[in-house]
């Protein structure tokens, strides 16, 4: 079978230890799949992986709210960032819901029929945009909005991890785009999706992250974002100040657009750690082999090039949660 993997060589699943090890069986227990690519590519930084999966779970499977929900706001956040693999999966993961007529409808790009649905999906698509009007009001209870936020920004991490370094194929020869294949692999998972774990669990696993943002004070989602954000940003050590500039400014003026094939503020290969990092944060799935080949050097490893894609992914993290119409939830 194919690798899934396109630039790295992740640890084999089955020789982890210590945290990683913990990681997958927490996946299997609370998310219903045995060690899936998406976490598993990151795997090679274990901090970035623990962080990744802390959010996740803390959110969208651990978190307030209705599961259906919660997987409605993921797929229109990969929608937005075109990413094709966490579409397919927050489809089949619809079907595990139990809301097959609901998966069914979204897979063929159509409105939900449900007002509060197509609300939720509407919002999932606009966290990308700065300014949004579809971002207010907020289509869930304010009780929510830690968990809801904690999943937008979860897969707005996510989806640029899997387009940079994962194919586009979600299951060989892309059979996921089947109805029968997604309904089947959802019913699969079906008895983990529909209950809810208690929250916490993932949070022994990282290392005193702090309390995170103010929106999401007071629950498990706001030191599981603390803790992605510090793995994430780590990675700016591996370009020089120069560098970091341009991301950070590329990253203050990004409006939420897709970059035109004539990117005028995309450096060249004669820059490849700022080119990578930027095509992370704003078009991961423009990423090629000569991008990588150009900025991998001997010194750089599988954890290097993971955490210089992280980097550049939370840099548009970053930038959208400081948009987002939510620091004064708790005010």
């Amino acid at each position: 079978m194919p690798s899934p993997f396109r630039y790295t060589t992740p640890p084999p699943p089955k020789s982890a230890t210590g945290r990683t090890a913990d990681v997958y069986a927490q996946l299997t227990d609370d998310f219903g799949i045995d060690r899936p690519s998406t976490f598993v590519v990151l795997s090679s930084a274990p901090e970035l992986l623990t962080a990744t999966w802390a959010l996740m779970r803390e959110s969208l499977i651990a978190g307030e709210g209705d599961r259906t929900g919660k997987e409605l706001a993921a797929l229109g956040v990969s929608e937005a960032n075109r990413c094709p693999f966490c579409v397919d999966a927050h489809t089949m993961l619809l079907h595990a819901t139990g809301d097959h007529a609901l998966a069914n409808t979204v897979a063929r790009g159509e409105t939900p029929a449900d007002a509060e649905h197509a609300r939720l999906l509407a919002w999932g698509r606009s966290t990308r945009t700065p300014g949004a009007p579809e971002l207010t009001p907020l289509p869930f209870p304010r009780a929510h909005a830690p968990a809801y936020i904690g999943t937008a920004l979860s897969f707005h991490f996510i989806n640029r991890i899997v387009s940079a370094l994962l194919t586009e194929n979600l299951l060989p020869g892309n059979v996921q785009r089947l109805r029968p294949v997604r309904s089947l692999v959802g019913r699969s998972v079906a008895k983990t999706v529909r209950r809810r774990p208690s929250p916490g669990a993932s949070l022994a696993l990282l290392d005193d992250p702090g309390p995170g943002p103010d929106w999401a004070r007071g629950t498990t989602v706001g030191p599981a974002y603390a803790a992605l954000r510090t793995a994430a940003t780590t990675g700016a050590g591996l370009l020089d100040e120069a560098d970091r500039i341009l991301v950070r400014e590329t990253l203050q003026g990004w409006d939420g657009a897709h970059p035109t094939l004539a990117w005028d503020g995309l450096p060249d290969r004669s820059r490849p750690g700022a080119r990578l990092a930027l095509l992370a944060a704003l078009a991961p799935y423009r990423i090629t082999d000569e991008d990588v080949t150009a900025w991998r050097e001997p010194v750089h490893t599988d954890h290097c090039l993971v955490h210089l894609v992280a980097y550049g992914a939370f840099a548009a993290v970053d930038r959208i949660e400081s948009a987002l119409p939510v620091h004064t939830l708790n005010n």
